[in-house]
């Protein structure tokens, strides 16, 4: 059984507890604080678990130059990436009214921290879980910072290897016990090829005891969908108040209608993963009680007949008989009574014969 823990307070994940759903924002709220309020909303009218941002100190998180080069794009918010970067990025106060405006929407509240002064100041918003973006993913240094801070952690697996994500299992797990690794792919939007569902159980061989999860860029739910029957126990997908507005992350978001639908089918999936074990069920014995087949009489089997294999047949009959499974079991058996042609062979006609009954 895979390790679990509280991702955020009340709210196990891992082992047979329900999937968790990360509705990430990120900078798709356009740089204003009442759509990204109106995205909380639409996360918590969803079903998703948790509303997510992204916050960065961008003097941290940037050099000079990358601030200052020439931003000439059709997603642009500013001459220079730093313009557009400033633009999209909400100031710690305003970080503090959408996390007041989650609590009382009733929705968990958190972002992904891109730098380490990012991360200083969601340790001290007191988020529940910190979330490691895939560009951060080999910085072990801030791994190593950001898990010592003891906060549970949601770690993104984009543009890695499995070699460098052992490092990063093992940076994490020496200061912090509890962590997911999700399975991620970074391009947007992302073509079913370049998935690679398959590295959702290669990291459960390899990380037997942390959840893993999945973090999706593609065009619409059905992976996300084959993403959890696989056992991804967080599923992180961005979310848009509409695909086409300015922004590189909107075209791999899901509109509200989706991200419901997402959630309802997510829960619908869960319900169907069931038991291991395999067995008749109860809501199986109207259509065994019809259908299901039993050995009857190939001819007359007269009483104290020895059974050879050739006096029987299978078929749906009344009564019902012995199953067909059992029809080997029958033979070199006598029969203690008269059995006619395409009667039923049942149980109490046939010396020596016992069956378990099944369930």
């Amino acid at each position: 059984m895979p390790l679990e823990f509280e991702l955020c307070p009340g709210r196990m994940i891992g082992g047979n507890h329900p999937c968790f759903i990360i509705a990430e924002i990120g900078q798709n709220h356009q740089g204003d604080i009442e759509i990204a309020k109106k995205m909380i909303k639409v996360a918590k009218d969803c079903g998703a678990d948790c509303a997510k941002f992204q916050k960065s100190e961008l003097e941290h998180k940037f050099n000079k130059k990358a601030l200052a080069r020439p931003y000439v794009s059709k997603n642009s918010f500013g001459q220079t990436y730093g313009d557009h970067k400033c633009h999209l990025e909400f100031s710690h106060e305003q970080y503090r009214e959408l996390q007041k405006y989650a609590k009382e929407v009733g929705i968990f509240f958190t972002a992904s921290g891109m730098d380490e002064k990012a991360v200083d100041f969601l340790h001290e918003l007191n988020v529940p879980f910190f979330k490691v973006g895939s560009g951060d993913t080999n910085n072990l240094p801030y791994l190593e910072k950001t898990a010592k801070k003891g906060r549970p952690m949601v770690v993104s697996s984009g543009m890695q290897n499995m070699e460098t994500m052992r490092q990063v299992y093992k940076t994490v797990k020496k200061h912090n016990p509890n962590f997911t690794i999700l399975q991620c792919t970074s391009a947007y939007p992302l073509l079913p090829e370049n998935v690679n569902l398959r590295v959702i159980t290669e990291y459960q061989k390899e990380f037997p005891d942390i959840p893993i999860g999945y973090s999706g860029h593609e065009s619409g739910i059905e992976i996300s969908l084959a993403a959890v029957a696989l056992g991804a126990k967080v599923l992180e997908r961005h979310i848009t108040l509409d695909k086409t507005w300015k922004g590189s992350d909107h075209e791999a978001s899901l509109e509200p209608a989706e991200l419901a639908e997402l959630v309802c089918c997510v829960r619908v999936v869960e319900r169907s993963l069931g038991s291991c074990i395999k067995q008749m069920l109860p809501c199986e014995h109207a259509c065994h009680d019809k259908l299901g087949k039993s050995v009857v009489a190939k001819g007359k089997i007269p009483k104290g007949t020895v059974i050879t294999l050739d006096m029987l047949a299978v078929k749906v009959a009344e009564p019902m008989g012995v199953p067909p499974e059992d029809i080997f079991q029958l033979v070199g058996k006598t029969v203690i009574d008269d059995v006619e042609d395409d009667d039923s062979v049942t149980p109490d006609v046939v010396d020596g014969y016992g069956k378990k009954s099944k369930c």
